[in-house]
């Protein structure tokens, strides 16, 4: 895939500056579907109506509007946004540096990688193994598609990767959640079981082993359905289920 990137700024700390470029990280797969006409299988499709004039408006004819009160609007265009927030629009603005196993995987949201900005080479090169040496991650603010996100800025093979982070009162705790009590406390013996088995199916992570079986099952239907044949039904074995939760372990133990 093409690396274009997204967008070209600079990570700033202290007096240093790096310039550097952002490149998606993630290419999703997911299985996309369109509205249809049910009657003639035909594409269904979303027009532009003005409301007060009660017709179609071309594309070009429709802007973005902030609303100040009801039915009421200030237009905003990409040079207001960008007039608005400045240099920031460019800068990726490093607070401090963490160790990287400090952060909880929970924070993450969205990647990205970042790359050498232009005449930037040795100076991204210097930062990435500097960090990468000594474990941290930097903590910082940057704006994105007209919103400023808190971000982490981690070592990744050859190149930096920028996690767009959830603020800690985005964070539902479990307190709030509406989830049935834990169970009574497990004996030693029961503790000693689940461990061995724990340990039993480790393995060393390999993201590459693992892939979207549910998309695989939903392409395969469909094009099932497109040649006219049977829908394929996926067949699980359940197994046996036991109440007794030793008996289970043990059972488990004997089958890994």
């Amino acid at each position: 895939m093409a690396a274009r990137s997204l967008w070209n700024g600079t990570i700033a700390f202290g007096a240093v500056s790096v310039p550097v470029r952002l490149h998606t990280a993630v290419d999703s797969s997911t299985v996309h579907f369109h509205e249809v006409h049910l009657k003639d299988g035909a594409r269904i499709r979303h027009r532009r109506f003005c409301s007060k004039e009660d017709r179609e408006v071309p594309k070009e004819e429709v802007v973005r509007g902030y609303e100040v009160r009801q039915d009421e609007y200030v237009v905003v265009d990409k040079e207001d946004v960008d007039a608005a927030a400045g240099e920031r629009t460019h800068i990726i603005d490093v607070e401090h540096f963490v160790d990287a196993e400090q952060i909880d995987p929970v924070f993450y949201d969205r990647a990205y990688f970042l790359g050498a900005g232009k005449g930037g080479g040795d100076a991204f090169r210097l930062l990435r193994e500097a960090m990468a040496r000594r474990g941290r991650a930097a903590i910082g603010r940057f704006t994105f598609h007209n919103r400023e996100y808190l971000a982490v800025i981690r070592p990744y093979e050859d190149v930096l990767v920028v996690h767009t982070m959830r603020f800690a009162d985005e964070l539902l705790h479990g307190g709030e959640l509406e989830v049935p009590e834990a169970g009574r406390k497990p004996d030693e013996r029961e503790v000693e079981m689940a461990g061995r088995l724990v340990e039993s199916l480790h393995e060393d992570f390999d993201p590459a082993a693992h892939h979207d079986e549910y998309r695989d099952l939903i392409m395969q239907a469909i094009q099932a359905k497109a040649n006219g044949s049977d829908l394929p039904v996926e067949q699980r074995d359940e197994g046996d289920r036991s109440d007794d939760l030793l008996a289970a372990l043990q059972a488990s133990m004997k089958g890994s």
